[in-house]
């Protein structure tokens, strides 16, 4: 939903430290902010299987007054602890309801005053949907019948929503197990308000702990009181008149989880002790199976404190893990166990062994098959059928296997060999269809089953639909896209005899809109949906992929943007700017496959570069930056030379085509990209300027790895060091707007990179320019920092690289 855009009074926050002046929140020219404020196209549940769709309104951006909350960081959470609900939630604001083959929306009624709505679920026969609201106070459940497009609320705000779904469906229709808080429940501690107890004290015992740095860790016994307050519900079945009984006692419930048929639920809850490095995944935690009536069956994993795990991309704790229901069964568990000890080092025939585990859990778990790799995930058939697929990072192989469930004795059939950064060879999903327990299994049709692909080629994008025969392992295509000026996604086959694919068809200026095509007769699409396209200014907007090499011959490849009337054949000499971020790769040719589509829909996000072409800028987005390290090359062994050759080929491909002033050009990144813009600036003479946004300039604060690299700072020092633009800031001479969210939230980012990156910047005389967005975490969400910003980066842009 669309809002008036305020002016809006910047008070005193820290966006003064790098000029010492008093600055309000700006807002961005006209021809940016037409682009910036528009009206978002609803979200549709989109499942034609069901004989109605749901359309969820929200509003493009929130409001600093959202980001400005009570908020607790812990444990790797951010909750609201008013509220109890994570304070990083997006809240749908309006429901509508449809029915496929019908034109006409429904707005839902009863629908709570200035709804706030989250946790969307349909009930097992669709004729229900349960839904959050969160209030000043708190969470309620409520409920819609879907045929009367009714609203009704079921409890109170008493739903703790501070860890994943707060409720679940059971197979009546008629029941939801919620998660209640505690009628005990005491009060949040206050550490700013109490005296410290004692000193904070952590041991190193000397086993390693190779950690990567995690923001919002438990750092005090205040901390782990407050964690276990937030974390603590009670059980409830509610049903849909409202009546609640409560159905487990307190504990702090991270899932629930019910058995296929139904009889039994697998409920994982957190154990202590706690740690202070790492999140709560990695807390100690139980997982017992109940019965219907809440009685314990079998406890059936219990997880150790996991501080300390091998080293490597591919490590892995010990003992049970992914332990999940089997979809084709009624009640069989299934979990995986290493057989290298978890320890990619270890040199063993087979890593991973999965098991199956029958109700009631009184006999041993039996064998199904073993994975010469690490095991990755199953695709249920039915007794005599299923698909598993195993992968190595190191190697970037991925096997995909056919088995036999009934059997484990038959020799898994290897169906798919191949390198997973190749997404020219890419066979396509496997098609899934709902069974008879309300759950994704693999669609068989005559012993065929169907692969669904993105379709990238050396030509472009063309999806496409695969038989693939279980008994000959052969393929056969029954559907490609042919079209060369729109992009056709395949979202879903809805009736395999008749041939019926449900689609999502788009051009640069035709939004996203679905279809159902038949595609044994390829021409038949019937619409399902119309939205328009919000962004009419732009929709004439030149845009194409083009291809170029890298000195070295890799094979590089961007989206190329230009101004909004520019006249080709005169050619005039425009500024450039160029969007990108870093991508490591094992072989050159992986590197050099096209994944872009310029049929893609021209929709400019807060962080893109594309407003710029109503302002008379050439824009180069998604240029393509591959660090490449074949054999036992490491990629960031040559990470600088390859960034600076990617930076200089796409330069010279779009000077070649007469467009620019190579003088005037600027780049541009998020998070890792914004580290690669630091470092083309400190160690190349090519741009005039750059914008690194929520960057981490410092590897020696990310000391145990970082992005792809498996080393650790001690065993490569000169490669951080080398990586590191703050170790090279004495060598940075060209302009640079630094912008950090204050509450970055990623592991890596956080806001002190930027920081202590533009101290040095400006203690060595760098141009530089800081801009802290006030509440905003790793991506941006408030407008008034969202404006703000793109105002920040067009005043930049027009005094450093246009003037």
């Amino acid at each position: 939903m669309k809002s008036k855009i305020p002016f809006f009074l910047f008070l005193g926050l820290s966006l003064t430290t790098f000029a010492q002046e008093n600055l309000s929140y700006q807002k961005p020219s006209k021809s940016i902010l037409e682009l910036a404020d528009f009206e978002r196209a609803p979200a549709v549940s989109m499942d034609t299987k069901k004989e109605y769709l749901l359309l969820s309104y929200r509003n493009t951006y929130k409001t600093l007054d959202d980001l400005n909350q009570d908020e607790l960081r812990l444990g790797g959470l951010r909750i609201n602890p008013v509220t109890n609900i994570s304070s990083t939630v997006t809240y749908i604001n309006n429901l509508k309801l449809r029915k496929v083959n019908d034109k006409n929306e429904m707005q839902v009624a009863g629908l709570p005053e200035n709804p706030r709505i989250s946790n969307i679920a349909w009930s097992p026969n669709d004729k229900k949907i349960s839904f959050s609201h969160t209030t000043a106070s708190g969470v309620e459940l409520w409920v819609i019948d879907v045929a009367l497009a009714k609203a009704t609320k079921l409890t109170e705000a008493i739903v703790n929503a501070n860890i994943g779904s707060p409720f679940s469906w059971l197979n009546d229709n008629e029941t939801i197990l919620v998660k209640m808080l505690p009628k005990n429940r005491a009060a949040l501690l206050d550490s700013k308000k109490d005296l410290p107890a004692g000193p904070i004290i952590s041991n190193a015992d000397g086993a390693k702990s190779q950690n990567r740095t995690y923001p919002d860790m438990l750092k005090n016994k205040n901390d782990e009181i407050n964690f276990e307050n937030i974390m603590t519900s009670e059980l409830y079945k509610v049903k849909l008149n409202g009546t609640a009984t409560l159905f487990m006692k307190a504990a702090m419930y991270a899932g629930e989880s019910f058995s296929p048929d139904g009889n039994y639920l697998m409920v994982t809850t957190i154990q202590k002790p706690f740690s202070y490095i790492v999140p709560l995944s990695r807390f100690p935690s139980k997982s017992a199976i109940y019965d219907s009536a809440g009685k314990e069956v079998k406890v059936v994993n219990e997880v150790p404190l996991t501080e300390i795990i091998p080293k490597g991309f591919m490590a892995v704790r010990k003992g049970k893990r992914n332990m999940s229901w089997r979809a084709d069964k009624p009640a069989t568990l299934v979990f995986t166990e290493a057989l290298d000890g978890g320890d990619p080092a270890n040199d063993v025939a087979f890593r991973d062994e999965v098991f199956l585990w029958n109700a009631p859990f009184t006999t041993a778990p039996t064998s199904l098959v073993k994975t010469p790799q690490r095991y990755d995930r199953m695709i249920w058939g039915n007794n005599n059928i299923a698909i598993v697929s195993d992968e190595w990072y190191d190697s970037r192989n991925t096997k995909t296997y056919l088995i036999n469930p009934s059997d484990p004795s038959q020799a898994p059939k290897v169906i798919f060999d191949r390198n997973s950064q190749d997404v020219y060879s890419d066979p396509g999903n496997f098609e899934t269809r709902k069974n008879q327990y309300n759950r994704y299994v693999l669609a068989i049709e005559n012993e065929n089953t169907f692969l669904i692909g993105d379709g990238f080629t050396k030509n472009g994008q063309f999806p496409f639909i695969t038989e693939f025969n279980l008994k000959t392992l052969k393929s056969n295509r029954l559907y490609t896209s042919t079209f060369t000026d729109k992009k056709e996604d395949i979202i879903e086959i809805e009736d395999f005899k008749k041939g019926t694919v449900l689609v999502q068809i788009q051009s640069k200026n035709e939004y996203p809109n679905y279809y159902l095509r038949n595609i044994k007769q390829k021409d038949k699409l019937t619409p399902i949906t119309d939205f328009k396209n919000p962004f009419e200014s732009i929709k004439n907007v030149s845009k194409e992929v083009i291809k170029y090499k890298r000195k070295d011959g890799v094979e590089l490849s961007g989206t190329l943007y230009m101004p909004v009337g520019y006249d080709k054949a005169k050619k005039e000499k425009m500024p450039l700017l160029i969007w990108a971020y870093p991508a490591e790769y094992k072989d050159k040719n992986s590197a050099g496959q096209v994944t872009q589509n310029p049929n893609e829909f021209t929709f400019p996000s807060y962080g893109s570069f594309v407003y710029w072409v109503t302002k008379g800028y050439v824009v180069l987005d998604d240029a393509a930056f591959p660090i490449i390290g074949e054999g036992t090359t490491e990629p960031n062994d040559n990470f600088i030379t390859q960034l600076v050759d990617n930076a200089e080929a796409a330069i010279n491909a779009v000077d070649a085509l007469g467009y620019i002033d190579r003088k005037k050009v600027a780049v541009g990144g998020h998070s890792y990209g914004a580290f690669m813009t630091a470092n083309l600036l400190t160690h190349s003479n090519l741009f005039a300027c750059g914008i690194a946004r929520s960057g981490a300039y410092n590897r020696t604060l990310t000391p145990f790895g970082f992005q792809s690299e498996q080393r650790n700072y001690w065993e490569s020092p000169d490669v951080y060091n080398a990586m590191s633009p703050f170790m090279n800031a004495g060598k940075m001479k060209t302009p640079m707007l630094l912008v950090h969210g204050e509450a970055d939230n990623n592991p890596g980012t956080f806001t002190l990179q930027t920081e202590r990156y533009f101290q040095a910047l400006k203690g060595l005389g760098a141009p530089a320019r800081m801009v802290i967005l006030p509440k905003e975490s790793h991506g941006y969400v408030g407008k008034e920092n969202i404006l703000h910003l793109l105002w920040e980066q067009d005043q930049f842009l027009e005094k450093y690289l246009k003037n």
